[in-house]
């Protein structure tokens, strides 16, 4: 067991972490792979590992994502240095044979497409997740959304595939004037039961 992490880098992965609306800076392919190679490592079911991940960074990259974005995502993802669409592959179990060799986990999925999308879709958010807390951990902001068309997304970007885009993240150096005041939290009561 590991001893707990300090008071500094539980403000910076999650206390006093924000989700940011402007942000400027660069991110160089190599922050990039040292992201993903942090995030590979999260846990997921059978470690299927469905989440697939597209880093926009230039500005040709951006304008094909801009007619799926809502008005208010707009200009904020056209200037953030990186935008990472996440999205999982509904034949992530085609992978398991190499993922999880030890049992036939292939076979447990093999059947409908859409008889994986529910595993796909809670495991590629757990790596959206992990996604966050990577970039924090590296030192940089984010700034994950929803408001997009999915469905525009993927017959730009994953045309051909069985992959469905779940939500975009940007990322980069935010700044602060860009936040919103901090939000209330469930209190432990309101949200958990000790049995």
């Amino acid at each position: 067991m590991f001893a707990a992490l300090d008071n500094a880098t539980l403000d910076q992965l999650f206390r006093t972490a924000r989700t940011y609306n402007d942000f400027s800076g660069e991110i160089d392919d190599a922050t990039l792979q040292q992201l993903y190679d942090l995030v590979k490592f999260g846990p997921t079911g059978a470690n299927s590992c469905p989440a697939r991940f597209v880093f926009l960074r230039s500005g040709e990259a951006k304008a094909r994502l801009a007619p799926a974005l809502s008005e208010g995502n707009l200009a904020k993802t056209l200037s953030a240095p990186v935008t990472v669409i996440v999205a999982y592959d509904l034949d992530f179990h085609e992978k398991l044979p190499v993922l999880f060799p030890h049992t036939d986990a292939k076979s447990w999925f093999d059947g409908p497409r859409e008889n994986r999308a529910h595993p796909a879709l809670l495991n590629s958010s757990l790596q959206a997740a992990y996604l966050i807390l990577a970039a924090r951990a590296l030192g940089l902001d984010t700034g994950p959304m929803s408001g997009f068309d999915s469905a525009k997304v993927d017959a730009e970007f994953f045309a051909g595939t069985q992959c469905k885009s779940t939500m975009l993240v940007n990322l980069g150096k935010g700044d602060a004037a860009s936040i919103f005041p901090r939000h209330p939290r469930l209190s432990f009561a309101e949200a958990c039961q000790i049995l």
